[in-house]
């Protein structure tokens, strides 16, 4: 069983830039970030690959946000810049037992118990 834990999360205005972290308790294979506003499903964010190599970010984050990881702290990373009040969310980071990055939530078997990030205007 791996636990996720994420972090990072708070009070932005309009502009301005966040780094989350998702702390991993073992070994993750592909992993990803996923957001969700109350009354609306889960959306993807952006996923890496169990060797980083390979990224997929969701068109309307693409150019704002980064995913990155360090494999030797079973760490992930979200550096989202440019923040906008409608990136008002709970972050959720995830990870699978496949090593391939993947954008839907189905396909994930671990999740973090998220983080608030608010945007002021």
């Amino acid at each position: 069983q791996v636990q996720l834990v994420e972090s990072g999360g708070g009070l932005v205005q309009a502009g301005g830039s966040l780094r989350l972290s998702c702390a991993a308790s073992g070994r993750t294979y592909g992993m990803g970030w996923f957001r969700q506003v109350p009354g609306k499903e889960r959306e993807f964010i952006a996923a890496i690959s169990s060797n980083g190599y390979s990224t997929y970010y969701a068109d309307s984050m693409k150019g704002r946000f980064t995913i990155s990881r360090d494999n030797a702290k079973n760490i992930m990373y979200l550096q989202m810049n440019r923040l906008k009040p409608e990136d008002t969310a709970v972050y959720y980071c995830a990870a699978r037992r496949g090593p391939v990055a993947v954008t839907t939530t189905t396909l994930y078997d671990y999740w973090g118990q998220g983080t608030q990030v608010t945007v002021s205007s």
